[in-house]
């Protein structure tokens, strides 16, 4: 899987380390598009910080260099999805740049047999 992801141009791989620990991570997917002018969107996935550095400023960091990134691959938009319901969370990636309320996220999973 990891070889996938090395090959495929438009998935990039974000990560922090110290002291040769990754210690946070995340996963910006550049998404070719048929609308807007043909420019494509990003969508980030997989943002995680170890617990001990959370608070810290690396994953703040982390995904600005991912919104950076799309930005450069001019991106129109940038959409993550997050499965937290914690006020933290939201509140995290609110202060990274990201609104609530714009679009309507749907998601479907495998049915279970």
């Amino acid at each position: 899987m990891e070889r996938n992801i090395e090959r495929y141009r438009k998935i990039n791989c974000f990560v922090a380390n110290w002291e040769g620990n990754l210690i946070a991570s995340c996963i910006l997917v550049i998404v070719p598009n048929l609308t807007r002018g043909a420019r494509p969107y990003g969508l980030i996935e997989n943002v995680i910080t170890h617990p001990d550095y959370r608070r810290q400023g690396v994953g703040k960091r982390l995904i600005h260099h991912a919104l950076q990134s799309a930005w450069s691959h001019n991106c129109y938009k940038i959409m993550l999805l997050t499965g937290s319901k914690t006020k933290e969370v939201h509140q995290f990636y609110e202060k990274a740049g990201f609104k609530k309320d714009i679009k309507t996220g749907f998601v479907a999973t495998p049915i279970s047999h």
